[in-house]
């Protein structure tokens, strides 16, 4: 631990993010329960109505879903306090858990604030640019779903993120590289080159993010970095693979060219439903109902 607070010890503010953030913490996506028979938690039925060929905006709207998993996670975390009505979009479905960590190093707090923001700009940035397209936020559960990931992930019982810095560096860890491949996959579904150079560029700040929890993850060593490696392979397994254990030497998640990995929409859906069995997922895990808009349920 003492390794840990002195290297964020250094660490220096890179912008002023503060002024404006006025909200809270939110996360974004996903544990996953592969080889556990699949844990539908609280789902509603659903109808498998994904299409062989979506528009730009049931991409979008299917990133925007993950997004408002993200900021509900780090907004709450760092402020107690999730999206405004206003961000959440009318009819939302309603958040369960999270509360704001008692940071202990100022430098985690920062990069929790950080992230927050970001994530809260690209919520603002999806709906803005769906307009009356955007869909609401779904119903979001921060408590149920990552009990049964830590149950799954023989990390225990339970696990709540929200108990400390070092718990909440694992949390983020669930959900950093499901954002960046779940873009790097829908990247070839769109059209637009607009979009697609966006879309581009909120994976590389989901890649920044990455390689933030991940460092942190490899100073913090024992064993939290073995509760994230644990819930990274039960991750690959319900996901599609895709996943690079992180270690002393070893935190970039990439294949044999550098390159980093990419998931399905099927794929995202198993993980942040927290079910990989195989077969038509509509709902479960973080999305209790499921997401909204189009693209909501696998096909496989």
């Amino acid at each position: 631990m003492a390794q840990l607070h002195e290297f964020t010890a250094r660490a220096v503010s890179r912008r002023g993010f503060l002024a404006g953030l006025g909200y809270s913490t939110g996360a974004a996506a996903a544990i996953t329960l592969s080889g556990c028979g699949g844990y539908n938690m609280g789902s509603t039925p659903y109808s498998p109505t994904t299409p062989a060929t979506v528009t730009d905006a049931d991409v979008l709207n299917f990133a925007l879903n993950l997004e408002y998993l993200e900021a509900e996670y780090y907004l709450r975390a760092a402020t107690g306090i999730g999206l405004s009505d206003a961000d959440a979009g009318p009819n939302a479905g309603s958040v369960t858990g999270g509360t704001q960590v008692a940071f202990k190093t100022p430098a985690i707090q920062q990069y929790a604030l950080e992230i927050a923001n970001d994530e809260l700009a690209h919520v603002r940035f999806l709906r803005s640019a769906l307009g009356s397209a955007a869909v609401s936020r779904p119903a979001i559960d921060l408590s149920n779903s990552f009990n049964a990931a830590a149950m799954a992930a023989g990390i225990g019982p339970s696990f709540n993120p929200f108990a400390d810095e070092n718990s909440f560096i694992v949390g983020a860890f669930t959900f950093e590289d499901v954002g960046v491949t779940a873009y790097h996959g829908a990247a070839g579904l769109l059209s637009n080159k607009t979009y697609l150079g966006a879309a581009a560029g909120i994976m590389a700040t989901e890649a920044y993010h990455a390689a933030e929890i991940r460092t942190l993850l490899a100073y913090l060593g024992g064993n939290y970095l073995t509760y994230a490696n644990q819930i990274s392979a039960l991750r690959a397994a319900a996901g599609g693979g895709n996943e690079v254990a992180v270690s002393g030497s070893t935190i970039v998640a990439a294949d044999a060219n550098s390159i980093a990995f990419d998931r399905t929409t099927d794929q995202v859906l198993h993980i942040v439903y927290l079910n990989g069995t195989p077969g038509e997922v509509g709902a479960g895990g973080f999305f209790p109902n499921g997401l909204n808009g189009t693209i909501k349920a696998t096909a496989s």
